[in-house]
């Protein structure tokens, strides 16, 4: 039977997907870690984590690298979305923020995402029930055994890699000298957040084609529920209603847009992609961080309302923490604004410059 291509909720890219900027020599290659034990005690016999680099190590003189950035992809996302325009064409290029003949940039694939071990190389739903703690333990052993990085000089993530940022910040204080988190919460995953990635893996696990992960073709009915929540989570309403603003033109972007999330990752993948967020919970660790940290949301983001109230009490506990919320606008993307660095990367020098 022909290979076929499945959905996926792709939650860190916005709905706009542009061709992707000419990123210069980046390296491809595997880290292989035997016998990976994860957080519930369950183990693989070989953990792969898929990743690709820019630029080169510097080191100091006693031989440790100074220049090493990590920048973390969201749920659903690889380390190469990083090479659209909209990011990388704003970043990597000479005299820019991260230009790559400055720094050494580190763009995993997490576990179950990518061309890193995940559900779909064979296991589907036996594999290991991974979560967060998992993806930053094994990023954690990519950085310090893999590539010989004691100290990263800045992590920087957007949504799921938001949270990771939060998480490092906490586990790994002396491992990081700067976080950037872009577009997320310190608190568990709960409220309206939780209720609509529930809701996209309660579709695909209801769908009969599903067959308790066990299908022969891929369970449509549940995975076009899931996309459709996507649009709805990851949009600016302010900026769709300028830029479509009759019926026919509405409804024609809703078609293309559908027809291109709903051809992505596989449906075991998303339902694990979507559920390893189930522990997060760096609320009782803020104080913690120690590293300077710039938090950046914005307010056209479903995902993450900026009316909680939940930024003003985290940073009354973090002093070394820097908030901004960017305003809505018809320029801004939802969500998906964590990954358009033209809406924050003169902060990102200011903290890089610290």
């Amino acid at each position: 039977m022909r290979k076929f291509l499945i959905a996926s909720l792709a939650l860190l890219s916005a709905i706009h997907t542009p061709a992707k900027a000419e990123v210069a020599s980046p390296a491809e290659e595997d880290a292989v870690f035997a016998n990976f034990t994860f957080a519930n005690g369950e183990r693989l016999p070989e953990l792969k984590i898929h990743y690709t680099t820019l630029g080169k190590p510097k080191r100091d003189a006693k031989g440790n690298v100074t220049n090493a950035v990590m920048i973390l992809h969201g749920t659903g996302g690889t380390g190469h979305q990083f090479f659209q325009p909209q990011f990388a064409g704003e970043l990597f290029g000479p005299s820019q923020v991260l230009d790559t003949t400055k720094y050494f940039i580190i763009l995993p694939d997490n576990i179950g995402h990518g061309k890193s071990t995940k559900p779909s190389d064979g296991l589907r739903m036996a594999f290991p029930k991974y979560d967060y703690a998992d993806m930053i333990a094994a990023q954690h052993r990519l950085v310090t055994e893999k590539l010989g990085v004691k100290k990263l000089k800045l992590i920087l993530g957007t949504s799921m890699g938001c949270m990771h940022a939060f998480m490092w910040g906490a586990t790994y204080p002396d491992a990081v000298e700067k976080l950037a988190p872009f577009a997320c919460l310190p608190v568990e995953i709960a409220g309206q957040n939780r209720m609509w990635r529930k809701l996209s893996m309660d579709a695909i696990k209801a769908d009969p084609t599903w067959n308790n992960g066990n299908y022969t073709a891929p369970p449509l009915s549940g995975l076009r529920t899931a996309a459709s929540l996507n649009l709805i989570a990851s949009a600016n309403p302010l900026a769709l209603q300028a830029q479509y603003p009759t019926r026919a033109t509405a409804e024609a972007f809703t078609d293309e847009a559908f027809a291109r999330i709903v051809t992505r990752n596989d449906a075991n993948d998303i339902i694990y992609q979507l559920d390893s967020s189930r522990n997060y919970n760096p609320w009782p660790t803020l104080e913690s961080i120690k590293a300077p940290t710039l938090w950046i949301n914005s307010a056209d983001d479903f995902i993450n309302p900026p009316n909680y109230g939940i930024t003003e009490t985290a940073m009354k506990r973090m002093p070394t923490t820097k908030f901004i919320l960017i305003p809505a606008s018809k320029e801004t993307k939802g969500h998906g604004t964590h990954s358009w660095a033209k809406f924050w990367k003169e902060e990102l020098a200011k903290l890089l410059a610290q």
